[in-house]
């Protein structure tokens, strides 16, 4: 039996899952991460910690097997920049981490001086305090770490594959690239141009592969067996539209996790970015086939559900939501824009806030509950709306998977919104999944798309409710809640 081992590192925690030439899989190690808010709107995490976590998972989870593992892929949060020094492996700085809006000065300065349009066309992306550019900017600006040359800068994957490699090897794959705002995402290549924009040196960052391939083995000095081949690695929602077996043109998924990302695969062509929506590379393979994705990023939605439970304490546990919103026929007028980390698509307003609108004396914490749930599903609309409404593809389905996606309700939710079918697969670690593909992919493990899209299996369908007035009407009102919560901080 062939074992694939997936490394998702996500932005609460660090999962490690052995899979089977099924895509099965057969065993899991988790270990969740602190989250730093040293001031409002900025968000670090502790590279090390996410080092040691993914250390500590593997050991357990490698010395839990009966068999060899033939590959490990890597799934990570994307935007995210760790610094630190070659020498010693020793982060300069704590991770900033892809939620944090410490830059959004710096971002609307960018755009006042006539950036955006030139950043977008070799990006897809807009100036947004999201990406890595201004992060790493940030980084190496006025009390920030030294720039010189045993300085290395990336993202969660590159600073994986480094120690996994033990220091030999500095290196990401293209997907994560395409978020760094540093990428032209045609060349796949960094920009002297984009790096110059940002200050940033680029002997500092990884060299770019593709998705499926080998990086390189593990290290004897890592604690898990040495010689492994690293062969995969993908942003996590890339992974999770490829662990989807979203291979064909037009196909879309939504992964419902701390926050709701939309991917609709394009092709191999990339197409010409446009406002409301983010263009991204989705993978590149082995024999250099490429597949470009359209995306709609929304940054809070199972982190809002977090806050129920840690912030207010209506919830002693996540799974609690579902239950508890469908014990109310509807929100009683109540609607949630959870902006706790500004707009992503289509506004892309990080100086956005949290909103609590309608509230009345008959509201109860079942209202709220339902109504950070409805906000799930309305903010994923206004994405997927941009989406089509700019790029001219329509989506008749949609494959769901993440935390949020065990609700029902949710489901029936997002479809009527949508007004297209909505399908669960039976096994939800599809991001894990995706990296996992990815790198048995590469050593042959799987022998072709076509075989790793046979491991699909469907859980549910929903499908959208015959009269959508209702939805309508209520979508109507929730683009007025948003309206209210736009420019709050600014």
């Amino acid at each position: 039996m062939a074992i694939v081992v997936a490394i998702d590192a996500g932005t609460t925690g660090v999962r490690c899952i052995a899979f089977d030439e099924h895509g099965d899989g057969v065993a899991l190690r988790y270990r969740e991460l602190t989250q730093h808010y040293p001031r409002p709107g900025w968000v670090e995490h502790d590279a090390m910690e996410i080092w040691t976590s993914v250390q500590a998972t593997l050991v357990e989870l490698v010395g839990a097997l009966d068999e060899p593992v033939a590959a490990i892929g890597i799934a990570n949060q994307r935007e995210t920049v760790v610094a630190w020094d070659r020498r010693t492996g020793e982060p300069r700085h704590r991770a900033i981490v892809w939620q944090d809006r410490r830059t959004a000065e710096r971002c609307a300065e960018l755009i006042a001086a006539g950036h955006q349009e030139r950043v977008r066309s070799l990006t897809g992306l807009p100036l947004d305090p999201y990406f890595s550019g201004t992060k790493m900017e940030w980084l190496l600006g006025p009390g920030g770490v030294a720039q010189d040359e045993h300085l290395a800068l990336g993202t969660i994957d590159s600073w994986l594959v480094w120690h996994l490699t033990g220091g030999e090897v500095h290196a990401t794959d293209v997907s994560n690239a395409s978020r760094t705002q540093l990428c032209d995402i045609r060349a796949l290549a960094w920009s002297e141009e984009l790096c110059a924009l940002f200050g940033v040196t680029p002997t500092a960052l990884p060299r770019i592969l593709p998705s499926s391939g080998r990086f390189g083995v593990t290290s004897d000095r890592c604690a898990i067996p040495a010689g492994i081949p690293i062969s995969g690695i993908a942003g996590d929602q890339q992974a999770a539209l490829f662990g989807q077996a979203c291979f064909e043109s037009g196909m879309t998924k939504s992964t419902y996790g701390t926050g709701t990302f939309l991917l609709t695969n394009v092709g191999p062509h990339c197409p010409e970015p446009f406002d409301g929506a983010l263009t991204t590379v989705a993978w590149q393979l082995g024999d250099g086939s490429l597949a470009y994705a359209l995306e709609g990023s929304v940054f809070v939605s199972g982190a809002a559900i977090q806050w129920m439970r840690d912030g207010l304490g209506i919830i002693g546990a996540a799974p609690e939501t579902g239950p508890l919103a469908s014990s109310v026929a509807d929100s009683a007028g109540v609607f949630v824009v959870p902006a706790f980390a500004g707009l992503g698509s289509p506004w892309w307003d990080p100086f956005a806030r949290g909103t609590i609108v309608g509230i009345s004396r008959g509201v109860t914490r079942a209202h709220l509950a339902r109504a950070v749930v409805e906000a799930i599903a309305y903010q994923a609309r206004d994405a997927l709306d941009a989406m089509v409404a700019g790029s001219g593809r329509p989506v008749t389905a949609m494959r769901v998977d993440g935390g949020a996606s065990q609700m029902d309700l949710l489901l029936q939710l997002q479809a009527d919104q949508l007004g297209v079918p909505v399908s669960r697969p039976r096994n939800l670690e599809t991001t894990a999944m995706g990296a996992a593909f990815l790198a048995g992919l590469a050593e042959g493990v799987w022998d072709s798309l076509d075989d790793i899209a046979s491991t699909w299996q469907l859980d549910v369908q929903v499908e959208p409710a015959g009269d959508r007035s209702r939805s309508e009407a209520l979508h109507g009102e929730w683009l007025r809640a948003v309206e209210r919560s736009r420019h709050w901080d600014h």
